[in-house]
C-alpha cells in the first residue's frame, strides 16, 4: 500500500457521511464538525450564569422569609398581647405596614435582578444556536475574545478585561430609568462573577477574612455539600492571628466558640493550631513555625479561587491555558526541549514549554518535514533538498529562488551559495535517499527541520 504524503490516511478519500447542506456546497463538512467539537466545550459558558441566577434566587428567597417570618411573629404578639393600648396596636401595625412596603420593594428589585440574570442565560443559549458554518469565522473570533476576558479576570487584570470586553461587545449594558430596565444587551463574560471574588480575594491579601466568612455564610449548604474545607481553614487562620498578637484568652474563647464544632472531623488540624499557645509566633521548630509564615494568606487566596471555581462550574485552570494545551499536546514531541529547536516551533518558548510539560509527547506514526522557507509541506510531491551544508528546503522553494538569482541558490541560513555541480551531486543523492525511503516506508529525520 502506497503511503500518503502527508502520513493522513484521513486524506485518502473525502468523507463519506456528508449533509444535504454540504453536497450542495454551501455548508462544508469540516466545518461542521468543527463547529460541533466546539459547541462541547461551552460547558462553562452556560453554567455560569445559571449559577448565578440560582444564588440570585436562593439570596431573595431567604431574605423574604425573613421578613415574613417576622412580621408574622410581631402581628401574632399584638394579637396575643392584652396591654397594648389601642394608640400602641396603631402605631405598631403602622410599622409593619411601612416593612410590608419596604419588603414590596425588595421584591421588585428581586424580581428585575432576577430577570435581568435569566436575559443573561437566555443570551449566551441565543449565542450558541447563532453559530453555524457561514459565520465560523466570526464566531470564532468573539469566542477567542471570551477566552483572553476570562483569563484576564483570572489574572486580576480586571480594567483591562471590561475594556476588552466593552469593546467587543461582549459585556452587558444595561440601561436603567425609574427603577425599571429598559433594555439590556448581550453579555458573553463572567465581569459581574469575577468582582464578586475580587473583593474577598482583596480582603485576604490584606489579611482581612471577615468578607471571606461572609462569603462562606452566603454559600453555606452548597460548600457543606461538596466537603470544602475554605472556613475551617479561615477560622485556623483567625485564631492564628490573636495568637501572633498574644492575645491568648480571646484565642483561647475563639476556639470554643468557632473551632470546637469542627473537632470531630479535623482533630489532627485543629490539635496542631491549638499547640501555637505553647510555642509562640517566634518558634523555631518547623512545624509551628510554617503556621505564623506569611504565605499562609497565600495559600487562603488559591484555596478561595478552587471553591469559588467550583461553585460557578468553572474549570479550575483558565480557558486560555486548557486550549492552548490541547493544541500543544499536538506539538509535544522531544526534539522541542532541545537546544537546536527551530524558532518556528512554538515549545521553544519557555512558556509554552511549561504549559506542555505536563502533557505527554504527541504519537506520531509519520514526521512531516515543513520548509523553512515556503512554510508548506514537504512530502513526495515536494521532496526535500539537502544542501551541502546540511540544511534542508523544499524542492520547490528551491526552484522557486533559482529563478529569481539567475539559476543561483542561496541558503537563507547561512549565505552559503554551492556551486552547480555540488547542486547536481546532492541531488542525485536526495533523489535515491527519497526513493529508498518511499519503498521501505523510512522515515528521516533532519536535524534543520520541524517534526511534528
Amino acid at each position: 500500500m502506497d503511503s500518503l504524503p502527508n502520513g493522513n490516511s484521513a486524506a485518502a478519500s473525502p468523507p463519506q457521511n456528508t449533509t444535504p447542506a454540504a453536497a450542495g456546497g454551501t455548508t462544508p463538512f469540516p466545518k461542521l464538525t468543527q463547529l460541533t467539537e466546539a459547541l462541547k466545550l461551552e460547558h462553562q459558558f452556560l453554567r455560569v450564569p445559571f449559577e448565578h441566577y440560582k444564588k440570585t434566587i436562593r439570596t431573595n428567597h431567604r431574605a423574604v422569609e425573613k421578613e415574613i417570618t417576622s412580621v408574622i411573629s410581631n402581628v401574632a404578639d399584638v394579637s396575643d398581647s392584652e396591654n397594648f393600648s389601642k394608640d400602641d396596636a396603631v402605631n405598631h401595625l403602622t410599622s409593619l405596614v411601612s416593612r410590608l412596603q419596604g419588603l414590596k420593594r425588595k421584591l421588585e428589585e428581586g424580581s428585575r435582578t432576577e430577570h435581568l440574570q435569566a436575559q443573561k442565560c437566555r443570551a449566551r443559549l441565543n449565542h450558541l444556536e447563532s453559530a453555524d458554518a457561514e459565520n465560523l469565522a466570526e464566531w470564532n473570533n468573539t469566542r477567542v475574545k471570551r477566552i483572553l476576558v476570562d483569563y484576564m479576570l483570572r489574572m486580576s487584570y480586571y480594567e483591562t478585561a471590561e475594556k476588552l470586553a466593552e469593546s467587543s461587545n461582549i459585556q452587558v449594558i444595561s440601561c436603567v430609568l425609574a427603577s425599571k430596565l429598559i433594555f439590556a444587551c448581550q453579555d458573553l463574560v463572567d465581569i459581574e462573577v469575577f468582582q464578586e471574588a475580587k473583593k474577598v480575594i482583596d480582603a485576604l491579601q490584606n489579611k482581612e477574612v471577615a468578607p471571606a466568612l461572609a462569603w462562606c455564610s452566603d454559600n453555606k449548604s452548597r460548600l457543606k455539600k461538596s466537603k470544602s474545607k475554605f472556613e475551617f481553614q479561615l477560622r485556623l487562620q483567625e485564631f492564628i492571628e490573636l495568637v501572633r498578637g498574644e492575645n491568648n484568652l480571646r484565642a483561647i474563647t475563639y476556639a470554643r466558640k468557632y473551632l470546637a464544632p469542627w473537632g470531630a472531623t479535623h482533630m489532627k488540624e485543629l490539635q496542631r493550631v491549638m499547640a501555637t499557645l505553647a510555642f509562640k509566633s517566634n518558634t523555631e521548630c518547623t512545624t509551628y513555625k510554617a503556621l505564623f509564615e506569611p504565605k499562609q494568606w497565600d495559600f487562603l487566596v488559591d484555596q478561595f479561587k478552587q471553591e469559588f471555581c467550583k461553585l460557578y462550574g468553572m474549570t479550575l485552570e483558565p480557558l486560555l491555558n486548557i486550549y492552548l494545551q490541547a493544541g500543544l499536546s499536538a506539538l509535544n514531541t522531544p526534539y522541542c526541549y532541545e537546544d537546536d529547536c527551530t524558532k518556528e516551533d512554538p515549545l521553544s518558548q519557555e512558556s509554552f514549554r511549561k504549559l506542555a510539560s505536563p502533557l505527554p509527547y504527541s504519537k506520531q506514526h509519520h514526521s512531516k518535514l515543513v520548509c523553512y522557507i515556503t512554510k508548506e509541506l514537504m512530502d513526495t510531491e515536494n521532496p526535500p533538498q539537502v544542501l551541502p551544508n546540511g540544511y534542508v528546503y523544499s524542492t520547490k522553494a528551491l526552484e522557486e529562488m533559482a529563478k529569481k538569482n539567475n539559476g543561483k541558490i542561496t541558503c537563507p541560513r547561512t549565505g552559503l551559495m554551492p556551486s552547480p555541480l555540488m547542486l547536481a551531486y546532492r541531488a542525485l543523492i536526495n533523489n535515491t535517499v527519497v526513493l529508498t525511503c518511499h519503498q521501505n516506508s523510512l522515515v528521516v529525520y533532519s536535524r534543520a527541520s520541524w517534526t511534528l
